[in-house]
């Protein structure tokens, strides 16, 4: 493993980002939303995903040429078409025009069509909740799990986040797919070397697996059984079908360098001042938070948690020590950049 500053990540990629062309404030959001994933300690949507989304600004499958555009504008309401651009930029383009609606109407809405995936929803939703919204986010996914009881993949992860400040603590943040997983998981354990858990996936011909190639050739299984495939498919209704993009098996995920990916977003922001008094709302999450934390603690269980507290513990953390990224994982990225022309990762201390 080799230690990192999330802000040595973020020179990085965006370094591979500005060689292909992406305009400097492109590349930086792009870098920062994998860098900002590893400070989470979600390595699974991080730096390991540079190249993914390089290979695809290679082939034009990702525009350079396009900018996000608001082509309904129904007050409150509005649709933007991302016009097969960067979907990090898309989505923060949008979540930023659903906050400004929120303001002026006290909640704005946003479909997205034509975008590309995001990385991790709530570094979006986040992004609301730090201008004093509750925010709801949904996108959809190429296809990862097979309709419950099927053998074919059919229904993307079509993950949601939902956040909310919190006073004196850091946002209450909830991000998650509907597949027991994240598929970028079983690339991470893949490139470890490592198994993965019974329940994950399974192989292709639907028996459980450990083996993560075989899981990825399989399908990944939903999360609460046929709870999680529901909730997925609505996900897609939500993020595809309404904004007018793409659905179920026609959405083109980061991991195929080719196709325009024709992901949907549906970005939800409510205004907390619209509804009560922001410092009310804080105080009531601090009394909220507390009570959580003080339940009494399960055998064998440290402290008990709120939804992404966690996260911000890491984000902490990995200031200090840094961020480790397995040895693989840095010659597959420093391989890649070579042929760019870009200055290698090299460890820090």
């Amino acid at each position: 493993m080799s230690v990192y500053t999330q802000d040595e990540l973020v020179r990085f990629a965006s370094a591979v980002y500005g060689a292909l062309g992406v305009a400097t404030e492109a590349a930086l959001t792009l870098a920062d939303s994998l860098a900002q994933a590893d400070a989470w300690g979600h390595p699974s949507h991080g730096v390991l995903r540079t190249f993914w989304y390089a290979k695809r600004i290679v082939s034009g499958a990702t525009r350079l040429d396009s900018a996000p555009e608001v082509v309904v504008d129904a007050r409150a309401l509005a649709v933007v078409d991302g016009h097969n651009g960067i979907g990090q930029v898309v989505a923060q383009t949008a979540m930023q025009e659903a906050v400004d609606r929120a303001k002026q109407f006290g909640v704005g809405a946003v479909a997205v069509r034509q975008s590309g995936h995001f990385g991790t929803a709530m570094y979006f939703t986040r992004q609301a909740a730090q201008q004093g919204c509750v925010a709801l986010v949904s996108t959809n996914a190429s296809p990862a799990m097979a309709p419950w009881g099927g053998l074919e993949k059919r229904v993307g992860t079509n993950p949601w986040s939902v956040a909310a400040p919190a006073g004196r603590y850091p946002p209450m943040l909830l991000d998650i797919a509907n597949t027991a997983v994240a598929r970028g998981k079983l690339y991470v354990a893949q490139q470890r070397g490592e198994p993965i858990p019974l329940g994950w996936a399974m192989d292709a011909e639907g028996q459980p697996t450990t083996d993560p190639a075989a899981g990825i050739a399989g399908t990944i299984l939903p999360m609460a059984g046929h709870k999680g495939y529901a909730i997925a498919t609505l996900m897609d209704v939500l993020s595809g079908v309404l904004s007018g993009s793409r659905f179920g098996e026609d959405v083109v995920g980061p991991y195929e360098p080719d196709g325009d990916s024709g992901v949907g977003h549906l970005m939800i922001a409510l205004d907390i001042a619209a509804c009560r008094p922001l410092a009310d709302f804080n105080a009531d999450m601090e009394r909220y938070i507390d009570r959580l934390k003080a339940t009494p603690t399960a055998p064998g269980v440290e402290a008990v948690h709120y939804p992404g507290e966690l996260e911000a513990g890491a984000e902490a953390r990995h200031r200090v020590e840094g961020i480790a990224l397995p040895d693989a994982t840095v010659l597959a990225l420093n391989r890649e950049a070579a042929l760019l022309g870009v200055p290698p990762l090299a460890p820090r201390g």
